[in-house]
């Protein structure tokens, strides 16, 4: 994992599931949502919150008995907001097979004890993989802010 990331794994079960066995969105969504907070808070050691999650898209179903793996890094730190992405995988325990599910990036809000934004320490990532993350990042935030601009003129 990343200099500044985590791996977790679920044991999807038969409540994850709709009646075909397939693994409701929602279901993988939370983790996602859940995997990156834990990256967020363990960078900002305070309360944060998600600011938002840009387009989540399923490549391929997950089933009941797969094992979901998450894996979350740390991408970018502005003043008091972070960006996390998180790759999600399911792994078939009987054949070994591995898919990629959905990827995703969020961002989150570091709150003070008031639940204001507050000011969060710099990320400066040391390896390549952490730098190229970072880099892609910077281009993400460009965009999600044009965005933004666009939206208001509306």
């Amino acid at each position: 994992m990343g200099e500044n990331g985590i791996t977790v794994s679920y044991a999807l079960m038969p409540g994850d599931a709709n009646p075909s066995g397939n693994v409701h969105g929602g279901v993988i969504m939370k983790h996602i949502d859940n995997t990156a907070a834990i990256v967020a808070f363990r960078h900002a050691r305070i309360n944060v919150v998600t600011a938002s999650i840009d387009r989540l898209d399923f490549h391929n179903p997950a089933y009941v008995g797969n094992l979901l793996t998450l894996k979350a890094n740390l991408n970018l730190v502005g003043r008091t907001s972070m960006e996390v992405g998180v790759r999600v995988e399911a792994e078939n325990l009987l054949s070994g097979e591995v898919r990629h599910i959905a990827s995703a990036y969020l961002t989150f809000v570091a709150l003070d004890k008031d639940h204001k934004p507050v000011s969060i320490a710099p990320y400066i990532p040391q390896s390549d993989d952490g730098k190229r993350r970072n880099s892609e990042a910077l281009e993400r935030k460009k965009m999600r802010l044009l965005e933004k601009r666009r939206e208001k003129k509306n």
